[in-house]
């Protein structure tokens, strides 16, 4: 099997749960990764902060949709984490700002990400049973 057709396959079988965890994770290892350059990787630093800024903007914009499912208060605080985002990525870029509070918001994300990853699978092979 190619490495293309491999790739499709496991993104039909992934959950969104799962592909939203795995965003997370290769933009969070690309802000550990520009965190050990040198301030004057300029280009490549800015490039990892606008990605992580565009993955918040758009987690912002699918929590805006009224579409959306997940609980308002839920919704609302991924909105302002998404603003705080924006506006820290702003400070590392311009007066180079530490970068951690982005890696441990990405970090947070993560962890209840894999919680409810957790939980699906949990509940997969009861829903299989039944």
């Amino acid at each position: 099997m190619s490495l293309n057709a491999y790739q499709a396959a496991q993104r039909r079988a992934e959950t969104p749960r799962e592909i939203e965890y795995r965003l997370f994770a290769q933009v969070t290892r690309a802000l550990l990764e520009i965190q050990e350059l040198p301030r004057t990787e300029i280009a490549r630093r800015m490039d990892v902060l606008d990605w992580n800024r565009r993955v918040w903007s758009a987690m912002a914009a699918d929590c805006l949709d009224d579409a959306n499912q997940l609980p308002p208060q839920l919704r609302a605080s991924i909105v302002s984490l998404s603003l705080f985002v924006g506006r820290h990525s702003s400070e590392v870029m311009q007066k180079n700002a530490d970068m951690e509070p982005l890696i441990e918001i990405n970090r947070m994300i993560m962890q209840g990400l894999a919680g409810q990853i957790e939980l699906q699978n949990e509940q997969q092979p009861l829903a299989a049973a039944g």
